[in-house]
């Protein structure tokens, strides 16, 4: 997988105007703040994903 995990908006502010940064993969700086972060993806959890069985909410 090559493609880039894009953030929709800056973890500290809400802001959505980020460029990618020059530390590197996954790096990103917030404009509006004046901040940079890096978002790094760790895994897969191993249990998975649960699925409830109710049907929604009941009235």
């Amino acid at each position: 997988m090559s493609e880039r995990a894009v953030p929709f908006h800056c973890p500290y502010c809400g802001d959505e105007d980020l460029r990618p940064g020059e530390q590197g993969h996954g790096a990103w700086e917030c404009a509006a703040c004046n901040r940079a972060f890096q978002l790094k993806f760790l895994g897969l959890l191993a249990r998975g994903l649960r699925r409830s069985d109710e049907g929604g909410a009941q009235i």
